[in-house]
């Protein structure tokens, strides 16, 4: 690693500009905006993958790689990612920093405590949480009805045990409550969709936390709990940077779900990055059903942003587990496979080019992979007119990539982005949602819960319809069905619930068996962490 000093300078941070967490991470000071504001805007490059399988797709792996890459070819280039969160670290996924020759560093830091952004998110959910029990027990002035509190707290951990359970048992008022993992707060997306201070404090302010006997809607801020929150956040809000193993800077910041939230690193990084490079490289999770639609009608709408292309990550593997090949027989050579799983791939490609912007496949290539498999898969793809390129980022770094950079910069010439939503957010709940069901995901239609009938009458009564929406589904399968792989068509979509992030501005829609708080498995990756007498650590994946 290089000083992060160094790292800054190449894309013109001043030292004056940097808070130093040691010597290789910083946080870029609230008054870098104000110095580069006027700078043109790089081009936003998002990159996005196919429904996640066992195997592993690398969508992160490949966005670090193609960054390094774009480098390499000359084009100054920062990579925007979001942080990983202690849940997947302990549990199934393990780490979120890349591997091989495309990874950031220090990659134990930032998956672990990295600058404590997620506990100061943590500490700001809970401490509302808590003001809101406070006020129960001191008179319930604003006569909250315990019944309908609808904040959850939080834990940036998998722990099922949670879910579910009942406060106030020895003092205060005796009501159910549960967690939810940090990445699923609304502070998390608050944080990531906010402008500036002034801006994040008027979202945590309109956070409705409950509903009161008369039925409208309590906030933060009638609970006086907005600034203090705010407070909490103050260095939050800051992105943090930090490098590749190759030196290319990246802004890593904020780390929403994408399956229970909108999956996207912060509004500031992105912005920030724009202004200080000719291209930014961003990733946002899980498939392009959930991340890149959600990145579209989400960030890029709250945002004002335009994106340039998008790269769509695809692995031989990948294809043949959609097409029906078991998880151990998957590193045998199996065409017929690829072709049966081809729909997963172009479905998504379908959804990428609906939205206007230009679209390059990078197939992320494993060692098992065959000449015959790649030769056949770019066969594929080239008769519905998609370029791909193979990406050997994992053990070539930046150069591995080069071919990949040098034909997305020749796509994004030659095919100008269109860029535009599928819907309108003043559009109708039932008509968004009819809209995401049937063009993104492919189904039928969907059915209602008599909850989420009653959730989406209550959001029309106070006016606050017309935003965008943000799905909660499986990652697994374009369905809310996660044994539903390759290109399902005709099902319906179970919806569960609709609930209102206020503060967020969007409405999150919960299909099938979708949850806030994930459990552990029953071989947790924390089991395989270690530590040597110097302090070392390893097996962090």
């Amino acid at each position: 690693m290089k000083p992060i000093i160094e790292v800054a300078r190449r894309i013109g941070i001043d030292e004056d500009d940097l808070e130093l967490y040691g010597k290789y991470k910083a946080k870029l000071s609230s008054t870098l905006w104000d110095k580069v504001k006027g700078n043109s805007d790089g081009k936003l490059i998002l990159v996005t993958a196919m429904n996640p399988t066992p195997a592993g797709e690398g969508k992160t792996l490949t966005t670090i790689g193609l960054s390094q890459a774009l480098n390499l070819i000359g084009k100054q280039t920062i990579a925007a990612l979001r942080e990983p969160s202690l849940g997947p670290c302990m549990g199934m996924k393990g780490g979120a920093t890349g591997s091989g020759r495309a990874q950031i560093v220090p990659h134990d830091d930032i998956n672990l405590h990295f600058t404590g952004d997620l506990h100061a998110i943590s500490s700001a959910h809970n401490l509302l949480s808590a003001m809101l029990d406070n006020h129960l027990f001191h008179g319930n002035s604003l006569r909250i009805n315990p019944q309908q509190v609808l904040w959850k707290r939080a834990v940036d951990m998998n722990d099922r045990a949670l879910r579910n359970i009942v406060v106030g048992l020895q003092q205060g008022t005796v009501r159910e409550d549960g967690y939810m993992i940090t990445v699923a707060s609304e502070i998390m997306a608050i944080l990531c969709l906010s402008e500036n201070l002034t801006d994040l404090r008027n979202r945590l302010g309109n956070i409705i936390v409950a509903y009161n006997y008369e039925g409208k809607a309590v906030t933060a801020k009638d609970l006086e709990a907005d600034a203090a929150m705010t407070v909490l956040l103050k260095n939050a809000l800051q992105p943090n940077l930090v490098q590749t193993i190759e030196h290319t800077p990246v802004i890593v910041h904020g780390g929403p779900f994408a399956n229970i939230a909108h999956g996207c690193s912060s509004v500031i990084g992105t912005k920030l990055g724009l202004k200080l490079a000719d291209y930014v490289v961003t990733e946002a999770g899980f498939g392009a059903d959930l991340g890149a639609e959600k990145f579209f009608h989400i960030k890029c709408r709250k945002a004002g942003l335009n994106p340039s292309a998008a790269v769509l990550v695809v692995t031989v593997k990948a294809l043949k587990y959609n097409g029906g090949v078991t998880r151990n027989e998957l590193g045998a050579e199996n065409l017929a496979a690829i072709t049966a799983g081809f729909g997963n791939v172009e479905k998504h490609i379908e959804n990428l080019r609906s939205f206007g912007v230009p679209v390059l496949v990078a197939i992320n290539h494993f060692a098992s992979d065959t000449e015959a498999e790649i030769g056949h898969l770019q066969s594929l793809l080239k008769q519905i007119g998609v370029n791909a390129v193979v990406s050997d980022v994992w053990e070539q770094g930046g150069q591995g990539g080069a071919e990949l950079a040098t034909q997305l910069v020749n796509l994004i010439e030659q095919e100008p982005s269109q860029f535009h939503y599928l819907y309108d957010e003043r559009d109708s709940i039932p008509a968004k949602l009819d809209t995401l069901v049937k063009q993104v995901y492919g189904g039928a239609g969907y059915q209602l819960s008599t909850k989420a009938k009653r959730a989406i009458q209550k959001i029309e009564a106070i006016g606050a319809d017309r935003l965008p929406l943000c799905i909660a589904k499986t990652q697994y399968s374009f369905s809310d069905n996660p044994k539903l792989l390759g290109r399902p068509e005709g099902f319906t979509m179970s919806i569960k619930d609709v609930q209102l992030s206020a503060g967020a501005e969007f409405i999150v829609v919960l299909t099938g068996d979708i949850m806030t708080m994930p459990g552990l498995p029953q071989v947790p990756q924390a089991v395989k962490l270690d530590i040597d007498a110097q302090g070392n650590i390893m097996n962090l994946e």
